[in-house]
């Protein structure tokens, strides 16, 4: 059976036809977007998430706080309400109201902390609420079980997809970077 859950990731890796190097290497792109809540950040958020339940840190109905400016933070409410989580976001007041909106349906609390403190604020005020006992923060910005959910699962969809023929990755965020051989 497929649940929400399980769309997560197995996104589409597709072929651009007319952006074709003068060297004649071919440029690929990953549909990231495809994920359930419409991000790359999907995958991290249910690492972060899948992680502390595997170590026992977190269980459902436990209170998760974090700091977030808008993507991951729609990915881990989604995820929250998948797994029966209750989630507290924080971020600065002028983050876009369709982010706001999209958490909220999620059924996470948003507190806004004044722009002028922007995410440092955010992430001062979580940290903060976690000391006083309020729940416990997934510290996006500094859990090594973000990028575990791309080694896990977006490094072996691309070399899958890509039939092990990728020499390079450049992410958008990024410059490129020869894969090793």
């Amino acid at each position: 059976m497929t649940t929400l859950e399980n769309t997560i990731g197995n996104t589409p890796l597709i072929k651009l036809q007319r952006l074709t190097p003068a060297n004649g290497s071919e440029v690929w792109l990953k549909l990231e977007g495809n994920n359930p809540a419409g991000s790359v950040k999907d995958r991290a958020a249910w690492s972060m998430i899948n992680q502390a339940e595997l170590r026992g840190d977190i269980s459902p109905g436990d209170q998760l706080i974090e700091a977030t400016s808008g993507n991951t933070g729609i990915a881990l409410a989604m995820i929250a309400a998948m797994k029966g989580y209750r989630l507290r976001l924080l971020m600065p007041d002028n983050m876009s109201q369709e982010r706001q909106d999209a958490m909220r349906a999620y059924g996470a609390e948003l507190i806004l902390v004044p722009r002028e403190q922007g995410m440092e604020g955010a992430r001062d005020l979580a940290q903060a609420m976690a000391a006083r006992g309020e729940g416990r923060v997934l510290d996006q910005f500094n859990n090594p079980d973000n990028p575990l959910g791309h080694y896990q699962t977006t490094g072996p969809e691309l070399w899958q997809q890509s039939n092990q023929r990728m020499t390079i990755l450049s992410p958008a965020w990024a410059p490129p970077a020869p894969l090793p051989a």
